[in-house]
């Protein structure tokens, strides 16, 4: 096995230890918290649970950085990282309490800055494009190749991230709007089309970017190409 592949099994076996653990700790708070999940109400232990959350975000960005030698490849690793273990932590969680029965089963999935709600596979699919550019990525760079993000792809990828943030937080925002702070509510239905709509903002410049199968040609390579066609 190539140092790649000995550093994607570390990173992969870190995130999905670290789901377990995570699925873990939901299941007591649900249940000494007594959580239904058409209300989540935390209580004194909301900030505990924002700052676990917090942590979560900074080991997840600290292991990428530990596997990665330079930017590029430390944010890929991060985010294979972040994408592994937020599919596992669904995994282990139907594993050890049965939920989520179906992919459409709702779950608060974060609270920075603000709740965020949505069905289990709406978080899925970001975790799994995740893995997949990252995953690329990776291969890109282990090769000695930059991953170039053109003005107009990253344009593309932050509006589709911001739509997407929108999608999950927006049953949140109203409240504050509202004035209703305190809501814990679950929304009454997900904006399916919006989020597919930022999943394809995403999607797509950041596949094209990263796409392993085509090579980025070099200054010198363009020089010779062009002295050879005279």
């Amino acid at each position: 096995m190539n140092q790649m592949g000995k550093r994607v099994l570390w990173v992969s076996a870190y995130a999905v230890a670290m789901a377990y653990l995570e699925a873990a700790v939901v299941v007591y708070l649900r249940a000494l918290l007594r959580i239904d999940l058409t209300h989540v109400s935390l209580g004194h232990y909301f900030n505990i649970e924002v700052g676990r959350e917090a942590a979560t975000i900074v080991m997840l960005v600290a292991v990428g950085w530990v596997a990665g030698r330079k930017l590029q490849d430390r944010l890929a690793y991060g985010a294979f990282a972040f994408g592994l273990w937020d599919i596992w932590y669904y995994v282990w969680l139907a594993v050890l309490v049965g939920w989520p029965e179906t992919l459409f089963d709702w779950d608060i999935l974060f609270l920075i800055p603000l709740r965020w709600w949505g069905p289990v596979l709406s978080p899925v699919l970001v975790a799994l494009w995740l893995c997949i550019v990252s995953a690329f990525a990776i291969v890109r760079t282990e090769r000695g190749e930059r991953v170039k993000f053109t003005s107009a792809r990253l344009i593309a990828l932050a509006f589709g991230g911001l739509l997407a943030l929108y999608v999950f937080m927006a049953d949140a925002i109203g409240a504050l709007v509202r004035g209703n702070v305190g809501w814990d509510g679950r929304p009454s239905a997900f904006n399916w089309p919006l989020f597919l709509l930022a999943i394809a903002l995403m999607a797509v410049p950041s596949l094209q970017a990263t796409w392993p199968w085509r090579r980025n040609v070099t200054a010198s390579e363009v020089s010779a190409q062009a002295t050879g066609s005279k």
